[in-house]
């Protein structure tokens, strides 16, 4: 049909029709609300780079996730921010430690909360990698198996899941492996499947205080420039035992969230990252933008790509928007 019979227009002349039609929908229930826990008692500390998000200790989790609920977020992803550092990251997987304390709190205080916890090392070692580095560079193989303690750590504390974001090959392996010989075989692996070595993480640095004090991370996180690259790590996850594939950052790189939703049929995450979120803030404080419009379009175009999950610093007020 061609112009006078067919008028696109018809279908969105009221918000009811646009409504009625609209091909992409989201809720709060998609979303993922990341968390900063930090040592010490009734403490909140703003992180001046991401406005609007706190570090907070863990007696004040409960509150945070009562809060979550009645928003209609159900989900949270939980970073920690130990009392001490070393070179092995040993605080990651101590039975005492801040996400394992974490976690318990979660879950006993707001055990309808879901609680995904982030395995990795780089805030937990006092060189800033995401592994154990030995002259200079990340040794893979000799990190594989701190990372499957750290995720057994975190299921046996209660996490509902587990999400890997070292980017070591063969971690999801290694992780499915420690958590079905010890009887959590039921806990899925949420994988960083896909995440870039980007500039878009510089804010999230500060808040977990986690930069690398040499060197970076691009010889293990993946080149900016690669497609291709990003199917061939998420066929590995996959084989691996991956129940989830993410994608991190989500807004430069939503070719890559098409890809795998065109490739698998995973669910598929896609984390709106810190520098993403502060960018909006940024422009929303100075008047140049509708922050809360352009968040909610930011958002839906995660969607619209193809996630099914959004991790989002933004949750908590894109579900107050949504909320009405």
């Amino acid at each position: 049909m061609v112009f006078p019979d067919y008028r696109p227009r018809r279908l969105r002349r009221n918000p009811q029709l646009r409504s009625l039609i609209r091909e992409t929908r989201l809720s709060p229930e998609q979303l993922i609300y990341p968390i900063f826990v930090m040592p010490g008692k009734g403490k909140r500390e703003e992180i001046p780079s991401m406005p609007g998000i706190s570090r907070m200790s863990v007696d004040q989790l409960g509150v945070e996730a009562k809060e979550l609920l009645g928003l209609g977020v159900q989900h949270v992803l939980l970073f920690g921010l130990p009392e001490k550092k070393d070179a092995a990251g040993s605080q990651a997987h101590a039975k005492g430690g801040i996400i394992q304390n974490a976690v318990q709190e979660l879950k006993n205080k707001v055990p309808e909360i879901m609680v995904t916890t982030d395995v990795c090392l780089c805030e937990y070692t006092d060189h800033g990698h995401c592994g154990i580095l030995e002259h200079g560079h990340v040794n893979n193989d000799a990190t594989l198996e701190i990372l499957a303690k750290i995720a057994l750590s975190h299921a046996q504390a209660g996490a509902d899941i587990v999400a890997p974001s070292d980017m070591m090959d063969g971690r999801v392996a290694e992780i499915r492996a420690a958590l079905d010989e010890n009887n959590f075989d039921m806990v899925p692996i949420m994988s960083y499947a896909v995440k870039y070595a980007s500039a878009f993480y510089g804010p999230f640095r500060d808040a977990a205080e986690c930069a690398p004090q040499e060197g970076d991370r691009q010889g293990y996180q993946m080149d900016p420039a690669n497609s291709r690259e990003a199917l061939r790590e998420a066929t590995l996850d996959v084989d691996e035992g991956a129940d989830i594939l993410m994608v991190k950052p989500a807004v430069a790189y939503l070719d890559i969230i098409r890809s795998l939703r065109e490739e698998f049929d995973l669910p598929i995450a896609a984390y709106h990252v810190s520098g993403e979120y502060a960018m909006i803030k940024a422009a929303a404080a100075n008047g140049w933008i509708d922050g809360d419009q352009v968040m909610h379009e930011t958002l839906l175009s995660i969607t619209r790509a193809g996630a099914d999950i959004v991790i989002s610093y933004g949750a908590k007020e894109m579900a107050r928007l949504l909320n009405g």
